[in-house]
């Protein structure tokens, strides 16, 4: 009878609360922000100040109404802001602890069969309304062809096909002095966190890869595959990265760059008119074995796009995997452009606060990153039925690999870019079906209540 005098509303955040609250004690979250270097001297403690800023999106509420004029917290919102620009905090590392604790967790549910990935791509941080934030720059975005104020975020993802996670970031400024509207204006020690990351926003993305992907295989992660776009598959790129893992990647049609191909350097054109092709509607018209520059041997596959005359090429430094295997394979590289979806539209990355003091957008992306973390989580336990015991677990089958995702990637990300080529209508309806997907999972596994868990406007 307690209950009747509670709102829906109320018990839905109760429940909401209950569940991220299990999260946080499950993989240990508070003593491991001890670890990373994320303390308080005094006045309440960080695990308080992180779930406040956490929950916010989960529970209806921006970073003004939930922290800064909430009165029913116990702290301020100079307490909050405290902490995201500590400058000893090491984000990084409790973002791969968290997510090597989670893979682990994730790996109990998976055959060994399974092909686990990670996955690199960047997407546009967004601050076009600002003007003062630092290492603010004009940045070229790919995606819709124009420069913009903000960063590039440098992601790599893990995924075994089910489950992704979000394990290391980097913010990049410009390398062009003149194409950055505001420098870093903190003076600090060398040796810290906020130095560091200051240090390689200026680097060039490409540069990053290599100790990002030696960083996480370090940790722990298990991962057969790296994959990439057509934006990173380039031959030093790859000979770099295949001394560490395999390489799949999407490969661009450039004049400019050339393979060894029967004794002769030759363009991906030209290899593809000297390759004998499949007759009538085969996904597959050709392969061949190369040898990239200075590199190892690698493996073309020629793949016929659907939607017009043309081909696709995809590259792979393991060139005794089966055409079909790489395609099936590369698909799993859809998770990272839903995990960039969620994290802009509906955990607010970029949007929730309006700091600009780099360590704090640090801060905020990371938290960002665990709550996806966090999704994934809850959405695992919900649809696994093999997380309900050992009976399950020794009875159940496995969830399936990609089929959904593989059908995603013949639909979409085969002919992703030419998508946005054919107008408008087509890009606001590819952005509408996105929403309805997400907006459904959300709501299954019981984290959405209608249009609660939207981006800020």
């Amino acid at each position: 009878m307690i209950h009747s005098s509670i709102d829906p509303q109320t018990q839905a955040d109760i429940r909401i609360l209950g569940k991220i609250d299990d999260f946080f004690n499950r993989f240990k979250i508070t003593s491991t922000l001890h670890r990373c270097g994320i303390r308080k001297r005094r006045g309440h403690s960080v695990r308080s100040l992180i779930m406040a800023i956490f929950t916010l999106p989960f529970v209806g509420k921006n970073f003004f109404r939930g922290i800064v004029i909430n009165d029913e917290l116990a702290f301020g919102k100079d307490a909050a802001y405290e902490l995201l620009k500590g400058r000893t905090s090491n984000w990084r590392r409790l973002l791969l602890l968290l997510g090597t604790r989670l893979q682990r967790f994730f790996n109990r549910l998976t055959n060994e069969s399974r092909e686990s990935v990670l996955i690199v791509d960047d997407s546009p941080y967004d601050r076009s309304r600002s003007k003062m934030v630092e290492l603010l720059s004009r940045v070229w975005d790919h995606s819709s062809g124009r420069f913009l104020k903000g960063f590039r975020m440098l992601t790599v993802c893990w995924s075994d096909g089910v489950s992704c996670l979000p394990m290391d970031f980097a913010l990049l400024s410009s390398r062009d002095v003149k194409n950055r509207l505001c420098e870093s204006y903190k003076s600090m020690d060398k040796r810290c966190c906020a130095w560091q990351r200051r240090k390689e926003a200026t680097i060039k993305a490409t540069d990053h890869l290599e100790t990002m992907v030696k960083r996480i295989l370090a940790a722990g992660i298990q991962a057969k595959y790296l994959l990439m776009d057509s934006w990173f598959t380039m031959p030093a790129t790859v000979a770099t990265l295949c001394d560490h893992i395999d390489v799949i990647g999407m490969v661009k049609k450039t004049p400019k760059i050339h393979y060894s191909y029967g004794g002769h350097q030759m363009d991906l054109m030209a290899i593809y008119r000297k390759l004998k092709k499949r007759r009538g509607r085969a996904r597959i018209k050709a392969s061949a074995i190369v040898t990239l520059k200075d590199g190892p041997d690698v493996k073309l596959v020629f793949v016929q796009d659907r939607r017009k005359k043309d081909w696709l090429a995809l590259m792979s430094t393991d060139i005794e995997l089966a055409n079909e295997e790489i395609i099936r394979i590369y698909g799993k590289r859809w998770d990272i452009e839903v995990f960039f979806k969620m994290a802009k539209q509906h955990l607010k990355l970029a949007k929730e606060i309006q700091c600009r003091d780099f360590d704090a957008l640090i801060a905020h992306t990371s938290i960002v990153f665990m709550r996806y973390m966090f999704l994934a989580y809850q959405c695992r336990m919900e649809t696994d039925h093999r997380t309900f015991g050992d009976l399950f677990y020794a009875c159940c089958d496995e969830m399936a690999d990609i089929s959904f995702i593989e059908a995603l990637y013949r639909i979409l990300t085969l002919a992703g870019e030419r998508l946005r080529k054919i107008g408008s209508y087509c890009e606001k309806t590819a952005s509408d079906i996105f929403d309805a997907i997400i907006e459904s999972a959300l709501q299954y596994v019981g984290l959405s209540k209608s249009d609660r868990v939207t981006a800020s406007a």
